[in-house]
């Protein structure tokens, strides 16, 4: 099926006389005959029996976006940044460290620079865009993922994925790519090597700012038998010696890290949560078609204006990126704009402050347009050199094109403008 086929059936098919419509399954818990099969799901959890890891309502949304990316297994997660965070613990221990490139979401860079390396799990941050041979360098013998975003928050750059796939497994490690601003309408990363792709739901997969979500998916390709990640292939003592790759086959990842991560963490959405983004997703083509539109043309009209200083849309002709994002991104680079205004911060803030129909708040990826400073919002914790290596200006606005009507974003935008 085409995605748009797949965001309304994947995942949910009714049976004679089910509901067209996925029910929700508002229970935290299930009914067995016996006390045998309780004591057997215990020891190895093949159906639900709480909601603290799985649910029949969100299971149908991890099978459709599993479907989605292209993947054979999915796990939902009750925020964006308890998938990240789960991802790299599924194969990160006290001890191992890992690789991200710099130019990442600013809570991300916190949650792997300072939260993990408190566990003993040490961040090497590179830059994206230097050569092989450089991010060679940064591998260390106890190095045991590489993780990127497809287009970086804020500074939409998009990453060579073919490039970062490459080297990982040439240093037998698994890819981790967040897909979050892309979605899996606009870039599949697995169809370019990624190994396991992760998204804040909350942004354009729900689209509607109902609720944080955030969800894992494993592609099922990566050899967990190298020798590399004995805690896949032996004897998992807490689970009475299940051997995930033995028992799991291509699937002992996301396996691994329900039965291991989520069943001590508890990270697992609520149904109704799974409900509303499941609504969003049956839109999520027809959106980020209209997004890229609005977006692209926005992008032009802020190109021509002699008070902006530089604007960030790889869709442009002329930007840093849009070379990567025609081979990556070829039906769109999102609905999400990041430009300098000229005069730097104090600028930056009046203009978003003489918007009308924008609305500045801590959020991305609406139906409705939406605008923040991530210098003094969502990077406010990152010192001055990790900005510049996030590629952060002072003076740099995240512009969320919505659903409005285009020309009436960009008279909001103008009339703005016209006050500084």
């Amino acid at each position: 099926m085409k995605d748009e086929t797949k965001c309304l059936h994947s995942g949910y098919t009714p049976k004679n006389g089910d509901p067209r419509v996925m029910p929700i399954v508002q229970s935290t818990t299930y009914v067995f005959d016996s006390t045998e099969h309780i004591g057997q799901l215990f020891d190895m959890p093949t159906a639900h029996m709480y909601s603290r890891f799985s649910n029949p309502t969100v299971e149908v949304v991890e099978k459709k976006i599993a479907d989605l990316e292209g993947g054979v297994g999915a796990m939902c997660t009750s925020s964006g940044q308890a998938a990240s965070l789960l991802s790299i613990l599924n194969i990160c221990h006290s001890g191992d460290s890992f690789i991200s490139t710099s130019t990442i979401y600013g809570g991300t860079v916190n949650l792997f620079a300072v939260t993990l390396k408190k566990l003993g799990i040490e961040c090497i941050f590179v830059d994206a865009d230097a050569d092989e041979e450089t991010i060679n360098q940064a591998f260390q013998a106890n190095t045991r993922a590489v993780f990127g975003e497809t287009l970086a928050n804020p500074a939409l750059a998009v990453l060579d994925i073919e490039k970062f796939a490459r080297i990982a497994h040439n240093h037998q490690v698994p890819l981790i790519i967040d897909n979050t601003f892309a979605t899996p309408i606009l870039c599949k990363p697995i169809a370019f090597g990624a190994d396991i792709v992760v998204h804040s739901t909350s942004k354009y997969m729900d689209g509607h700012a109902l609720q944080t979500g955030g969800v894992i998916v494993d592609s099922g390709k990566f050899d967990w038998t190298n020798g590399k990640y004995p805690e896949f292939t032996q004897p998992d003592e807490s689970y009475h010696g299940v051997v995930y790759t033995r028992d799991f086959g291509n699937m002992a990842y996301i396996i691994k890290a329900r039965m291991q991560l989520m069943r001590d963490f508890g990270a697992y959405p609520s149904a109704h949560s799974a409900f509303l983004l499941n609504l969003g997703l049956e839109t999520l083509p027809i959106r980020m078609r209209q997004y890229c539109e609005n977006a692209q043309k926005v992008a032009v009209f802020l190109k021509q204006s002699d008070k902006i200083e530089s604007v960030s849309y790889a869709a442009l002709e002329g930007d840093k990126y849009h070379e990567l994002a025609k081979k990556y991104l070829p039906d769109g680079t999102c609905g999400v704009i990041s430009f300098v205004i000229k005069g730097g911060k104090e600028m930056a803030v009046k203009f978003m402050d003489g918007l009308k129909l924008a609305s500045n708040e801590v959020h991305v990826a609406d139906i409705r347009t939406c605008v923040l400073h991530p210098a003094s919002a969502t990077h406010r914790q990152l010192t001055d050199e990790q900005l510049i290596a996030a590629g952060v200006n002072p003076g740099m606005i995240r512009f969320s094109v919505g659903l409005e009507h285009v020309e009436d974003i960009i008279e909001d935008i103008q009339q703005s403008l016209a006050q500084l």
